[in-house]
C-alpha cells in the first residue's frame, strides 16, 4: 500500500496538550462544549465548531463549516499551529493502563481506499458522510486521522523501536490518563518503501472520516481540469497500527423496555437459549456468553455452543448472537441502527454505567458483551462482509489536533 509523507500543520510543543482533543464522534455537542470551555486552543473548536454558535443552530448548517474554517485559520494565524518545513512521517505512541500501541502517522491514498486495499467492515450513514465531506472541503484539510490496522511485520517493528530512541516532539498525559508521545521520523522514505510491501490495511476506527476523505478527493479531482495525480487531495490522514497491538473493548447494549413482559417472563425465555445462572461477575468470561442485568441482578447466559456456527464470520460474532438470539426474538428489537428501544454503551464506561442506566429506570435491561477480537474484524473485512452495528470500541482513541493534513 502507499504511504505518503506530508507537511503537517501541528501545534507548538508547549501548547499541544491544550490543543489536543477527543475526536468529533467521541463526544456529544454538550460534552464538547464543556471540554472546550475556557480553552480557545482546543481543537474541538475546529472539529465540533457548532459549540461556538447558538444552540439552536443545526450541526449541519453552513455556518458550522464556515466557523470550523475560521477557527482553524485562527489557530494558524496565532502561531498555535505551525507548518512543518518538509514532508514528514511520525510515530505516535499511546500508553493506557501500562499497555502501549505505536502507529505511523502519514497519509494514505484515496484510491487505495476506493480499490479496497484499505478494507472496511462497517456500513456508513449517508448523513454522517455528508457532514464530514463538507467539513473536509470547507477546511481544505483532513482535520482528524483515521485509525488503520495492518498485519504486523518484524522489519517495521524494528524500525519503530529505532524511531523512538530520540527526543519526542510531544509527550503528555491527556484525559483518561492516556500518555501520548510523538516522534518525527528521520528517514520517511525508508518507511514509504517498507509499507510498499504491506498488502492491505483495515479501517479500525473512522469509517465515516475515511469515506468522506475519499469523497472529498474525488470532488476536488473532478473540479480540477489540470488534475495530475500528485496533488495533496489524493491523500488522507491516517495512523497505521500493527493489528496485534490494538485493543477492542466490548460495545454493550441497553434496552428501554421488556416488550410488555415481566422480568420473570424474560428470564424464562433466556433460559431456553442455554445455561442461565445468577452471578456477581458482570463481565462474560468467553465468546458466546453474556451478562444480563435485570431487576437489580446479574445473570450469566451461556449460549449452547453446539448451536453456534463458528465457520460463519458474521453469524458467530457475539454482536450477531446478541441480536439474533436475545434482542430480536426475546425483546422484539428490530433494526438496531434505527430501533430507538436499544442503545449502546462503550466498554470504557464499565458495568457500573449499565447498572446505573437500568437502576435509574431509564432502561429495563442491560447486556454485558464479550469483545469482538481484532482477528474477527480482519476476517470479516477480508470476506468483504459488514459487521453488525456497534461491534467494536477501540481504546485508547486517537487525539485530534496533533496533525492536520491540508489538501493544497
Amino acid at each position: 500500500m502507499r504511504l505518503h509523507p506530508f507537511r503537517a500543520l501541528r501545534p507548538i510543543a508547549d501548547l499541544a496538550p491544550r490543543v489536543a482533543a477527543p475526536a468529533y464522534d467521541v463526544v456529544s455537542r454538550e460534552e464538547a462544549a464543556r471540554l472546550a470551555a475556557g480553552n480557545p486552543l482546543s481543537f474541538l473548536h475546529v472539529s465540533r465548531s457548532e459549540i461556538d454558535l447558538p444552540v439552536d443552530v443545526d450541526p449541519h448548517d453552513g455556518r458550522v463549516y464556515a466557523k470550523a474554517r475560521e477557527n482553524l485559520d485562527r489557530l494558524v494565524a496565532g502561531g498555535v499551529l505551525l507548518r512543518e518545513p518538509s514532508a514528514s512521517l511520525y510515530l505516535y505512541r499511546q500508553v493506557m493502563q501500562g499497555r502501549a500501541q505505536v502507529g505511523v502517522v502519514g497519509c494514505v491514498h484515496v484510491e487505495d481506499y476506493g480499490q479496497d486495499i484499505i478494507r472496511k467492515h462497517e456500513r456508513t450513514r449517508p448523513d454522517k458522510e455528508d457532514d464530514r465531506t463538507r467539513h473536509v472541503l470547507a477546511l481544505d484539510a483532513n482535520a482528524e486521522p483515521v485509525l488503520l490496522a495492518y498485519r504486523g511485520r518484524s522489519d517495521l517493528a524494528g524500525m519503530g523501536e529505532a524511531g523512538m530512541q530520540g527526543p519526542p516532539l510531544y509527550d503528555f498525559v491527556a484525559l483518561g490518563g492516556v500518555r501520548h508521545t510523538v516522534w518525527r521520523l528521520a528517514d520517511p522514505e525508508a518507511w514509504v518503501e517498507a509499507f510498499g510491501g504491506v498488502a492491505r490495511a483495515y479501517v479500525a476506527d473512522g469509517h465515516h472520516r475515511s469515506a468522506s476523505a475519499w469523497r472529498a478527493g474525488r470532488e476536488r479531482r473532478a473540479a480540477n481540469p489540470h488534475h495530475r495525480g500528485d496533488e495533496e487531495y489524493n491523500w488522507f490522514l491516517a495512523v497505521l497500527f500493527p493489528a496485534e497491538q490494538l485493543r477492542i473493548l466490548p460495545y454493550n447494549r441497553v434496552v428501554r423496555d421488556l416488550a410488555e413482559q415481566t422480568a420473570g417472563d424474560v428470564l424464562e425465555r433466556l433460559g431456553r437459549l442455554g445455561r442461565l445462572s445468577p452471578t456477581n461477575e458482570p463481565t462474560p468470561p468467553r465468546p458466546g456468553t453474556f451478562g444480563i442485568y435485570l431487576a437489580g441482578r446479574w445473570h450469566l447466559l451461556e449460549i449452547a455452543e453446539a448451536t453456534i456456527d463458528r465457520k460463519d464470520p458474521i453469524g458467530a460474532l457475539d454482536v450477531s448472537l446478541v441480536h439474533d438470539r436475545i434482542l430480536g426474538p426475546v425483546l422484539g428489537i428490530g433494526d438496531p441502527r434505527t430501533d430507538h428501544r436499544v442503545d449502546f454503551v462503550g466498554g470504557i464506561r464499565g458495568a457500573k454505567e449499565l447498572e446505573q442506566r437500568v437502576d435509574s429506570g431509564e432502561m429495563a435491561l442491560a447486556v454485558s458483551m464479550y469483545p469482538t477480537t481484532v482477528d474477527q474484524l480482519l476476517a470479516v473485512a477480508d470476506a468483504g462482509a459488514i459487521m453488525p452495528p456497534k461491534s467494536t470500541w477501540f481504546e485508547p482513541k486517537l487525539l485530534s489536533g496533533l496533525f492536520v493534513h491540508t489538501l493544497d
